[in-house]
């Protein structure tokens, strides 16, 4: 697969936002954590960026972690690649003797080499086996999904992880149609979709089964659940002075991140204090003004950063013990 195609989102905007924490004298190196790898486009701009950085690299793809091996190989042990789940954070740090870091880094949502190899079964305007599966060596597809969840489990993946008004229909269609055979294609159940649903809904935001295939991935993966246990441990790995930034690409995991940011950066002192005592001082400050969303130029260039949402924060004290 050509890497040329892969173009990064929001790229200037992250480096931008990690540079105060990353551009350091000659004699020290901070040490920068992508915890999504993906194809390594974020990953080589950090370490050309940042000359005197080191980088440690995570992502559960064992495909995405031999590409990105040979792309940033030029960079010698200033890279470290490692096959993990992005909230498995603190143990690669530990493992590693990294005490804290000074710059984190999360692209969440499908790498662009997932979306473009056809047999993983991501994309719905490609026939592929209902996969899914971000690392292919562990855990159950979609396929098992859609043929083994009880309706009323479907339901509430559709609705809480798709956001989707119609998942009782589509969910109706599902099990109607599993009982006479299971499914396995992915071709199958974006006809499916179209056929369940109302004119009027087809009619809006784009292929009607993108919802469907957000949620069945979303669960597939654990991705909300990961992601819940991984914002926060990243900035618990945070020096002070250290500078976190986060792309997400759809509300559920924004709404999270800013959650996790807002209370990071929120005052904890009981009402009427006359002096907030340190243990309730913010830990965090803010560093975007709500989400910053791509510019019209680059989502002419690069269509998949359209839904992009890009969050940044920066550690300014130490956790109270």
């Amino acid at each position: 697969m050509s890497q040329t195609r892969h173009v990064p989102v929001m790229l200037q905007r992250c480096l931008d936002l990690l540079a105060p924490a990353l551009e350091t004298p000659e004699q020290q190196q901070p040490v920068v954590v992508d915890c999504t790898l993906g194809l390594g486009g974020h990953s080589e701009a950090l370490l050309a960026a940042f000359p005197t950085a080191r980088l440690i690299a995570l992502d559960r793809d064992k495909e995405a972690l031999r590409l990105s091996g040979e792309r940033l190989a030029p960079y010698g042990d200033r890279a470290t690649l490692v096959h993990a789940v992005y909230d498995e954070l603190p143990d690669v740090l530990d493992r590693l003797g990294v005490p804290k870091v000074q710059g984190v880094l999360f692209d969440l949502g499908v790498s662009s080499m997932q979306l473009d190899e056809a047999d993983r079964g991501f994309a719905y305007a490609q026939d592929a086996p209902l996969d899914m599966r971000m690392d292919q060596t562990t855990g159950i597809g979609a396929a098992e999904v859609l043929n083994t969840y009880p309706p009323g489990e479907l339901v509430r993946i559709l609705r809480a992880y798709g956001e989707e008004k119609q998942a009782k229909r589509i969910v109706s269609a599902i099990v109607r149609e599993r009982e006479k055979e299971p499914f396995s294609n992915s071709a199958r159940l974006v006809e499916l979709i179209r056929d369940a649903l109302p004119q009027a809904a087809k009619r809006t935001g784009g292929n009607p089964a993108k919802r469907t295939f957000q949620a069945l991935r979303i669960e597939v993966n654990g991705e909300l659940t990961v992601l819940e246990r991984a914002i926060p441990a990243a900035v618990r790995s945070l020096a002070v002075g250290g500078r976190i930034a986060v792309l997400s690409y759809h509300s559920l995991e924004d709404r999270l991140v800013k959650q996790v940011f807002a209370a990071g950066a929120a005052n904890t002192a009981p009402p009427g204090l006359p002096v907030v005592p340190e243990r309730y001082q913010p830990r965090l400050k803010l560093l975007t003004r709500g989400a910053e969303l791509p510019t019209e130029e680059e989502v002419a260039e690069n269509r998949r950063a359209a839904p992009a949402r890009l969050r940044g924060a920066q550690r300014i004290r130490e956790e109270e013990r």
